[in-house]
């Protein structure tokens, strides 16, 4: 019965058929993961030969990639033209406390949703989370007038303290916290160590993945959020990058080789953190995708 099957004209065109197949969808897949990569790597690429051409050839067609000419004089302008350094470290500040302060006090709230047993706690994470359903234009009014109230407008600190507390940065560390044995815990109770000491020197050491994550989450967030500054901020002393990047733009006219240049020396420090933090980051995504 083989025999025949294998010897018959439609048989071996329908296996060929069949093994063709993972190959064509295999090959379909590289190709939508080429087309994706090249349209976020494509405007980077064009940011960064603007950043060195000169404002005649910068929106010429067809596209000259590589400048005839490289003007390093944008960058130069950059830093010359306007205090940028004054912004970078403003916006480094903001960004780096934030940070700090959000792995801080989203690890320790979510130890306490995964780990502390007290009444209600699980329908208390669940309201708490759904506070991320509220739109920030709502929250924007009140938040404003909250810190006007205790003198906080034209300050960083306005800044740092309303994004110190997030509900996904919970969630992320609670997800992580309940798949850690509770042995580890009882444990360290038996021995005589405190909740806080079992959350600093048990629980926390085992989530780097989380920190990681978390702090890639926000330091990119932070360092590039406009409307916030803009809210706060009316000294030009304070004022962050997205806010600084502004002088390059006026009411007639943009210095577009001076701003692609500024936008070029303002994402530096996001690829740093990343370029810190994948090795963590990467191996978090990979448990939650065996975990799933």
């Amino acid at each position: 019965m083989n025999s025949v099957m294998a010897t018959s004209p439609g048989y071996g065109s329908s296996r060929r058929s069949g093994r063709a197949m993972p190959r064509i969808r295999k090959g379909l897949l590289y190709v939508f993961l080429i087309l994706v990569t090249l349209s976020m790597v494509v405007p980077l690429i064009w940011m960064i030969s603007a950043s060195l051409k000169s404002e005649a050839e910068i929106f010429g067609f067809p596209i000259q990639w590589i400048p005839s000419k490289f003007y390093w004089s944008n960058y130069a302008d950059v830093w010359t033209k306007v205090p940028f350094l004054t912004y970078y470290l403003n916006t480094l500040k903001i960004a780096g406390i934030t940070t700090l302060l959000q792995v801080f006090t989203c690890s320790m709230a979510a130890y306490a949703f995964a780990k502390v047993r007290f009444p209600e706690r699980d329908k208390l994470f669940l309201l708490y989370l759904a506070t991320m359903m509220i739109p920030y234009q709502v929250m924007m009014i009140p938040q404003f007038l909250l810190m006007k109230e205790i003198g906080l407008v034209n300050s960083h600190w306005a800044l740092i303290l309303l994004g110190a507390f997030n509900p996904f940065g919970v969630f992320l560390f609670r997800q992580f916290f309940i798949t850690i044995p509770e042995e580890l815990s009882e444990a360290a109770r038996i021995d005589g160590l405190n909740e806080f000491g079992i959350y600093f020197r048990i629980i926390l050491p085992l989530t780097r993945p989380a920190i990681a994550s978390l702090i890639i989450f926000t330091f990119m967030h932070s360092w590039n959020d406009f409307l916030g500054p803009l809210i706060y901020l009316n000294s030009d002393s304070l004022f962050t990058l997205q806010l600084g990047m502004q002088h390059f733009q006026t009411e007639y006219s943009t210095e577009y080789g001076p701003l692609m240049a500024a936008a070029v020396s303002a994402i530096v420090p996001m690829i740093i953190v990343y370029f810190l933090a994948q090795d963590h980051f990467i191996e978090g995504i990979s448990a939650g995708a065996v975990k799933g």
